[in-house]
């Protein structure tokens, strides 16, 4: 062949090259970073945990470092009666979410729930954005856990690290959640059981103390709430208490993340909210009320300024060490550290299921919709094991400043997200109502719709506007503050612009909220329309016909007791 033969042909292979080229680089993207045409070769979660797995993740979950310290924080910058109330307005707030979002969870049982929901019953954009702002929630809240665990741990040993005391924690509750989801279930169910029987313990002993019934500790009485001292520094820093009940009460919606991979989720979903909000609100209330009776809105014991660091244990610890309980506040404190690891690992779980979801809807990469034969989402959760690593920021900045920051940014984040909810399930409603739906096809219905949900999205706006205020207000002026309570807003905003742009001009779609007759009614439903009233009759007859077969013996008392007593 001559040259200029050669030089002909690679002249007409060249363009060849390039389009082979070319169709590598898209079958890469595709591959690794979007949703495969073939869903059916992807593994699925496992519906492997049981109703009194649910019912304790709905109960205890919320159970965790929020009410253990920052609720120390509340009392310390607004005095005890404006911590009580603000933890009673966040209490039933948060409940009309959870009744709401029961609703939606019962009927559509899917891991990445209201992100689901948002893009489903209002547009793309809204569970685009609320489903990278509650994975951001979560990864974020991993390490202000981690960092109230090295708060909880310098109890025993200031002089360690507090990136050590991390890395102890983190290792085996990720290694946990890399098992099976049962596993999680079950761990989380008995994480859940020891903090119940703590608080129980812990309100008992912490009014009697203040009643004066333990000899030789005369306890403080109501003088706490005397002489002014119940509420301070008015409305403004009322309003500032919010962010810390927000932190505490996260965690809340867990029910509705693990109703994916629970077992008969139409009716093990109602039974967990009918019968644990309501008490979650109950043990709030009471705890704020004792600490706030037994320890002064003064005491330096309180976690009370961003930059202190040098705080050494709860104020329940503090409560026992105080009503004469030397050795139980060891005890105490280690019941918090089991706290801590429950809180860490819904951590886990809440951030890696999320994402789970986002790539599974195309909205993340594809690689992170990925999961074991298990069920095991490893590589969502090697990316929160990764963001965790924000962690060792505690020993160059203290760990008071860290979990601080943290909190205001995950309690912002939570608002935004719940507000949403309150949003999605009237869009829910109002699309059910026009495509001629009936309600008894749905497992649970919310009582007095549409207050609960209406009354969600009102009373979000108005904490936010209380919280930018405080903010605002506060003396002396610092922007920091200012950023703190916006910077989850500006996420927010960001997440949702950016996705409309891209809906609009990369994937050329126009319409950007669903019509509400083309809302999606029928994928991933427990049943086909017209089909509720005549499974709940058959599970009805099933469970009576099982009560009446069987003659209960002292094991079949404690089973019982043990799945349904809490």
């Amino acid at each position: 062949m001559s040259d200029t033969e050669k030089d002909a042909v690679l002249s007409d292979e060249a363009p060849v090259d390039d389009d082979v080229a070319s169709k590598t680089l898209t079958s890469v993207w595709k591959r690794f970073l979007v949703r495969s045409g073939d869903a059916s070769v992807e593994n699925e979660t496992k519906r492997a945990m049981q109703s009194r797995h649910l019912m304790m993740i709905a109960f205890g979950g919320t159970i965790g470092t929020g009410i253990f310290l920052s609720a120390g924080s509340a009392i310390a910058l607004a005095g005890p009666g404006s911590a009580l109330l603000s933890y009673f307005v966040v209490g039933m707030f948060v409940y009309s979410v959870v009744i709401s979002l029961g609703e939606m969870s019962a009927m559509f049982p899917v891991s990445g729930a209201f992100s689901v929901f948002g893009s489903r019953f209002v547009s793309p954009a809204l569970g685009f954005t609320l489903g990278w702002n509650y994975w951001f929630q979560w990864s974020l809240s991993i390490p202000s856990e981690l960092t109230a665990a090295a708060i909880i741990l310098q109890f025993w040993a200031p002089q360690v690290q507090a990136w050590e005391w991390a890395l102890v924690i983190i290792i085996p509750v990720f290694l946990l959640q890399l098992i099976h989801v049962r596993v999680y279930g079950e761990s989380e169910y008995w994480f859940a059981l020891v903090k119940v029987l703590m608080i129980i313990v812990f309100i008992f002993v912490g009014l009697i103390y203040d009643w004066g019934g333990v000899k030789g500790h005369p306890g403080p009485g109501l003088s706490n709430f005397r002489n002014g001292q119940a509420f301070i520094g008015g409305f403004q820093n009322f309003a500032q208490t919010f962010v810390y009940a927000f932190y505490s009460f996260g965690g809340v919606e867990l029910v509705a993340i693990a109703a994916g991979e629970s077992v008969q989720p139409h009716k093990t979903v109602p039974r967990a909210i009918k019968a644990t909000f309501l008490r979650i609100v109950l043990f709030y209330i009471l705890t704020i009320l004792t600490i706030g009776l037994c320890i002064n809105w003064q005491d330096p014991t309180l976690l009370s300024a961003a930059d202190d660091s040098d705080v050494t244990a709860s104020p329940l610890t503090v409560v026992f060490q105080r009503a004469g309980f030397g050795a139980a506040a060891h005890v105490i404190n280690a019941v918090l550290l089991t706290a801590v690891l429950s809180a860490t690992n819904s951590c886990f779980y809440a951030s890696s299921r999320m994402l789970l979801s986002l790539a599974r809807s195309g909205q993340a990469p594809r690689i992170f919709g990925w999961v074991t034969s298990r069920g095991v989402p490893v590589p969502a959760l090697l990316l929160a094991l990764a963001v965790s690593s924000v962690t060792f920021l505690t020993t160059i900045w203290g760990e008071g400043i860290v979990f601080t920051w943290l909190l205001n940014l995950t309690g912002i984040s939570a608002l935004l997200v719940w507000g949403s909810i309150g949003f999605i399930s009237l869009r829910f409603r109002a699309a059910y109502r026009a495509q001629g739906r009936s309600l008894l096809d749905l497992p649970y219905t919310q009582p007095f719709f549409p207050l609960l949900p209406a009354g969600v999205v009102v009373l979000a706006l108005l904490m936010f506007i209380a919280e930018g205020y405080s903010s605002v207000k506060e003396q002396p002026f610092e922007a920091k503050n200012v950023v703190a309570t916006y910077v989850g807003v500006a996420l927010y905003i960001v997440l949702y612009l950016g996705y409309t742009v891209y809906e609009r001009f990369g994937l050329g779609i126009r319409q950007h909220f669903v019509p509400l007759l083309e809302v999606d009614l029928q994928t991933d439903a427990v049943w086909k329309p017209g089909e509720g009233a005549m499974i709940r009759d058959n599970d009805g007859k099933e469970e009576e016909g099982t009560a009446v077969s069987v003659t209960p013996g002292w094991r079949t008392w404690l089973s019982y007791a043990a799945k349904h007593v809490y």
